[in-house]
């Protein structure tokens, strides 16, 4: 017993010293050159003035990056940055340049800085990938954080899956995702095109350090009043689940899903292929292939997510409240309509009234704006929120439209509507959920859903 307390004791003094000498910071910049960093695809100027790195931008030159020579993989960095008005940029982490990738250009995660109105500085971005990942709109008092023409700090914790931003002490991004482990850390000048009036213009950082020890041990306090973004498909994450977040569709099989019309999956027009679940082209015609879609059990209240990617000229469709039993005939079956659709090449978008039949619309009921978030080459997030008589269509994290049902208005709104002799349509409790045919090629991916 004496010889074991002992050791228990400087385990005990071990630890506490840790705890109390905080995070093993090193510095990425030595103030007084460049020494470990190296210039990457573009070529606008760094410079080193007094104890910070100047980018300074420069004319006809793409995207400039200044790499650390080192990668890193999970990591507490932290920086001070200051930056013009009129001039965007950011920083690379877990980021890459291969020869074979875009001829070596700098691709991966980057945390935005924004002077802009837009004001998504703290954001997360995947340069020259798969765009916006994390927009600000996800977290509007985020935009808030960032103060211009000043000097600003910023925290970005990358362990496992898991990126988090703080820009001045306020939590702005939370996003789980595994697209890149491990990759190099890089200041961006964005390129300026054509813009002579921004020729010239700054972005500084200093006071660059970085933990790489005992990171999880030093990682900052979940915070559930930021909103997690779960990048990965067709997947729960661990917040997800315990938010009660359940795959609606598991990537793989037709489990939880038949016909509309019959007990069973469709055995044509529908393709599950590598994590993506496909309606087939047919034709256009309104469920006249393999046809439409339905979840094995009624929904009440709820969020839906679903990713989705369109083929030009698609038409397609996520419906809720949907009743199976109102349309036995040709066509889809009966439910309110989150519009799937190109905008552009689709002759449906100029039909309707004011737009309510063009993407993120109510569908023949009530149009979502014109300017909207929309990646018609990419995978984009719809999302749907159901809480009792409220709805609301949100598109890659901006709200689109919201609306009540169940009162003299959406009553006066469907009789103007297609959906007229359809009786109490939209005010039902509860119903399906369907993936709409409509003779186009649409993929959908990432169904996910958590019931309120």
């Amino acid at each position: 017993m004496n010889k074991i307390i002992p050791s228990l004791a400087v385990i005990v003094l071990s630890t506490s010293s840790l705890l109390a000498a905080g995070p093993q910071w090193q510095p990425l910049f030595n103030g007084k050159d460049l020494s470990g960093w190296k210039r990457l695809n573009g070529e606008a100027e760094y410079v080193v003035k007094g104890d910070a790195i100047v980018g300074i931008s420069k004319l006809n030159t793409p995207n400039t990056f200044l790499a650390t020579e080192k990668n890193y993989d999970d990591f507490i960095l932290e920086f001070d940055f200051k930056v013009d008005d009129g001039l965007n940029s950011g920083v690379q982490i877990r980021s890459e340049s291969l020869p074979d990738y875009n001829k070596g250009r700098v691709h991966g995660y980057q945390f935005e800085i924004d002077p802009s109105k837009r004001a998504w500085t703290g954001g997360i971005y995947d340069e020259a990938r798969r765009g916006w990942l994390y927009p600000l709109t996800v977290n509007p008092p985020a935009q808030k954080a960032f103060k211009n023409n000043e000097w600003n700090h910023a925290r970005i914790e990358a362990i496992g899956s898991s990126i988090r931003t703080w820009v001045n002490g306020i939590p702005c991004a939370d996003l789980w995702d595994d697209k890149t482990p491990s990759g190099f850390i890089a200041l961006q000048v964005h390129a300026i095109d054509d813009d002579a009036k921004a020729e010239g213009k700054t972005v500084s950082w200093k006071n660059l350090r970085i933990c790489t020890t005992d990171v999880q041990q030093f990682a900052s306090a979940a915070n559930s009043e930021v909103p997690e973004v779960n990048a990965i498909p067709n997947t729960i994450s661990p917040r997800e689940a315990k938010e009660g977040w359940k795959l609606l569709w598991d990537g793989k099989t037709n489990a939880g899903w038949r016909s509309a019309k019959s007990g069973k999956f469709p055995d044509h027009g529908w393709v599950i292929d590598d994590g993506i679940l496909k309606v087939m082209k047919s034709g256009g015609k309104e469920s006249a292939n393999g046809g439409d879609i339905i979840t094995d059990r009624k929904y009440k209240n709820f969020m839906l997510k679903v990713d989705f990617k369109i083929t030009e000229g698609a038409n397609s469709g996520v419906k809720y409240f949907v009743d199976p039993e109102l349309n036995k005939g040709a066509g889809s079956a009966i439910g309110c309509e989150f519009q799937i659709l190109d905008d552009e090449k689709h002759p449906d978008a100029k039909l309707g009234k004011n737009g309510n039949r063009k993407l993120g619309a109510l569908y023949d009921l009530i149009p979502a704006p014109d300017s909207k978030p929309f990646k018609k080459k990419e995978f984009n997030t719809a999302l749907i929120i159901v809480n009792g008589n409220h709805v609301e269509h949100w598109l890659n994290g901006v709200k689109l439209l919201e609306y009540e049902r169940n009162n003299d208005a959406w009553s006066k709104l469907v009789a103007g509507s297609k959906y007229k002799n359809w009786p109490n349509f939209g005010n039902a409790a509860e119903g399906y959920i369907l993936l709409q045919d409509h003779g186009d090629e649409v993929w959908f991916r990432n169904v996910k859903i958590r019931e309120l």
